[in-house]
């Protein structure tokens, strides 16, 4: 499994943006698709966005669209998540993770990860 460790996060008004930066330790992070979650307070954690193995593929819920951009550098072990236009309802902790397998498909639902980091706050005011 990969140990992962998220930053990036802080406190922005709406309309702001934010990189949010997952660093993952182990040489077979480019073996994973990865992805972003969030949970808001007094909310269940929920997907955001994910990434396949070779940066090729995307995938994000709709509230997010055209707003947040995940990327991957394989060669630095890291991934990122660009948050444009950011909105109060984006006010949650976000978290990395990684699947159980390698080299599987896109995956959204929790019980898919079995690597998270610690997670990363970002707050949003309006």
């Amino acid at each position: 499994q990969l140990q992962l460790v998220e930053s990036g996060g802080g406190s922005v008004q709406a309309g702001g943006s934010l990189r949010l930066s997952c660093a993952a330790s182990g040489r077979t992070f480019s073996m994973f698709s990865m992805a972003w979650f969030r949970q808001a307070p007094g909310k269940v954690r929920e997907f955001v966005a994910a990434i396949s193995w070779s940066g090729g593929s995307t995938f994000y819920r709709d509230s997010v669209k055209g707003r947040f951009t995940i990327s991957r550098e394989n060669a630095k072990n890291a991934m990122y998540l660009q948050m444009d236009s950011l909105k109060p309802e984006d006010t949650a902790v976000y978290y990395c993770a990684a699947p159980r397998g390698t080299y599987g498909p896109l995956l959204d639902a929790e019980p898919d990860f079995g690597s998270w980091g610690q997670g990363t706050q970002v707050t949003v005011s309006s």
